[in-house]
């Protein structure tokens, strides 16, 4: 049984358009991107969420250090949560890295990739609209 690849949709940020994998269902926004060895520049998930609200993340088997960028119903950065590390091999869950914010979507990028595509708190990225 293979796993077919989520869409890709590009979002708009000042400096840069983004190339994101959608994570929609619970069992998608779960895996979203662990496993990952490599992430490429201005490639990266949207998670998308039914509502508006704090969102909790953390690194469980996620392999590369991302940029966490928690996103409003209307596509402004409510905050960034930069450099997020990843954990070493057998980190006990407790203590994974955790970030938390307030949105309907949340954006994962390769680390630092926030700051050098002009995403801060308060920038309006172009997100597609979804049904």
């Amino acid at each position: 049984m293979s796993i077919v690849p989520p869409p890709v949709v590009a979002v708009r940020a000042p400096y840069a358009t983004l190339l994101l994998e959608t994570a929609r269902s619970a069992a998608e926004r779960e895996r979203g991107l662990m496993g990952r060895r490599v992430l490429a520049a201005h490639h990266g998930m949207l998670f998308v969420f039914e509502r508006e609200a704090t969102q909790y993340f953390w690194m469980k088997n996620t392999l590369v250090p991302l940029d966490m960028l928690f996103v409003s119903r209307r596509g402004v950065v409510t905050s960034v949560a930069a450099r997020v590390p990843a954990p070493s091999p057998g980190t006990p869950e407790a203590r994974l890295p955790r970030r938390q914010g307030r949105g309907r979507y949340v954006i994962e990028l390769p680390a630092g990739e926030a700051a050098r595509d002009g995403i801060r708190s308060g920038v309006n990225l172009r997100i597609p609209p979804f049904p």
